[in-house]
């Protein structure tokens, strides 16, 4: 059976590279290069030296210069690195160029993460969007990972059939064949998943449920802000991509409106294309909810470029023009005012300032959640048979109950009822009650 090579467990150290081509781009590359830092140390490599380099001409074997190559490879090695990592995508070629040349490990920021989400895959759905990822990258890099790539020949030796006859396919040939196979299983598999998802989802929407999915850059704090308000386990840690699966929890406004919120998967600089296709699955959450919450590390200094990197994978998805409610987390960590004002300027009116280790801001948030349903539901005055305890649970489950008093058979009941549910209380408004009591909550 095909599989791919794990060189994050053959490697100790990291030599790590990121080339850029435009002076002004300089900043950037430094910045990606520290997040690549901090990508490969979550591999548990140690990082022994970090080299920026500027490239006026890509070269076509080395993607950098020759000269430039060859001094970067006695760089590695003087470091005593046993793997070079370039925050760049290199094409197999010249990965095979840099390993064959430089006799050393090469592997590039793709590659890093691919890992780092096979390290984190938890479900039977991460694990093979995870693997369909990793499968389509390797596909094309075979050749530098197998060293059994003689030609097999025929079963036997003096037959008529044409297998019998010469030499067979290449082994890669066979190893191709295979990883494709594999490939279109997974993708199977994965469409089997995806529709029972669209099940799941159907039967919420049926419901009349809100949905909303908190959406962000990696390590922002979205399985916190979960857990915080849905008073549930997910795991949170301070690791990148500490969640790939998606996790919903529903949550109860003070107005009585249900919610269920979901936690979707971070989002990274230079997020492979791949990756973005493989989890396209568990992204639609993001893509069927009624708003989004876009979740900021406010104390980080690239905060404005992890913001554009998220409304990209959003508009990939076509999800960017949801309405969105924007929440700067981690304002405890923040000591510059003027870095606050900075930030309540460049966001708008809808941004909210949360820090969910201190708890200030919530119910700020909370109020503006209820704020983006306040058109979902009514507030209404009824008379309810006593013999309809059906309604009064529904009124539980699903809407909030203001107060109630028993007249006779009946019961009186005033309640915030979601409009998806309204049709079921309709026949029983009691009109006893002024017209304009039942209004818009």
């Amino acid at each position: 059976m095909f599989d791919t090579r794990e060189k994050p467990r053959l490697v100790e150290s990291a030599f790590l590279v990121g080339a850029y081509f435009d002076r002004a781009d300089e900043a950037t590359a430094r910045s990606l290069l520290e997040e690549l830092g901090e990508l490969v140390s979550t591999l548990g490599i140690t990082v022994l030296a970090k080299e920026c380099v500027f490239v006026r001409t890509r070269s076509k074997r080395y993607f950098t210069g020759s000269g430039k190559a060859i001094e970067l490879m006695d760089a590695a090695r003087e470091a005593g690195a046993d793997c070079i990592v370039f925050d760049n995508e290199l094409a197999p070629a010249q990965q095979r160029a840099w390993e064959t040349e430089g006799d050393i490990t090469v592997i590039d920021r793709e590659e890093v993460i691919l890992d780092i989400f096979k390290m984190r895959a938890r479900t039977k759905e991460a694990r093979l969007q995870v693997e369909l990822a990793q499968m389509q990258y390797s596909l094309p890099r075979l050749a530098r990972m197998w060293s059994h790539l003689d030609r097999q020949r025929g079963a036997s030796g003096g037959g008529t059939g044409g297998a019998a006859r010469g030499e067979g396919e290449q082994q890669i040939e066979v190893d191709r064949r295979l990883a494709r196979k594999r490939i279109d299983r997974i993708k199977e598999d994965l469409e089997d998943i995806r529709r029972n998802r669209q099940t799941q989802r159907k039967q919420r929407t049926d419901e009349g449920i809100c949905q909303a999915s908190i959406v962000g850059y990696t390590n922002a704090g979205k399985s916190s802000l979960l857990n915080l308000l849905s008073g549930s386990d997910v795991l949170a840690e301070d690791k990148l991509f500490a969640t790939l699966d998606p996790t919903t929890r529903r949550i109860e406004l003070p107005d009585g409106q249900p919610l269920l919120l979901t936690d979707t998967v971070g989002f990274v600089r230079n997020l492979p294309h791949r990756l973005v296709e493989a989890f396209k699955a568990t992204l639609e959450e993001a893509v069927i909810a009624d708003f989004l919450i876009h979740v900021l590390d406010a104390s980080a200094p690239e905060i404005f470029a992890f913001y554009e990197t998220t409304l990209s994978v959003l508009q990939e998805l076509k999800a960017a023009d949801k309405p969105t409610i924007i929440v700067l987390n981690k304002i405890d960590l923040i000591e510059d005012e003027s870095r606050l004002h900075e930030l309540k300027r460049h966001f708008d009116r809808n941004s909210v300032f949360v820090s969910i280790h201190t708890g200030e801001g919530i119910p700020a948030l909370i109020n503006r959640l209820a704020d983006m349903m306040v058109d979902r539901v009514s507030r209404m005055s009824l008379r309810l048979p006593q013999a309809r305890q059906d309604l009064v649970a529904l009124l539980h489950r699903e809407g909030k109950l203001v107060n109630h008093e028993y007249e006779g058979n009946d019961i009186l009941v005033t309640a915030i009822i979601p409009h998806a549910l309204r049709h079921h209380f309709e026949p029983f408004r009691n009109p006893a009650v002024a017209t304009g009591t039942d209004r818009t909550a």
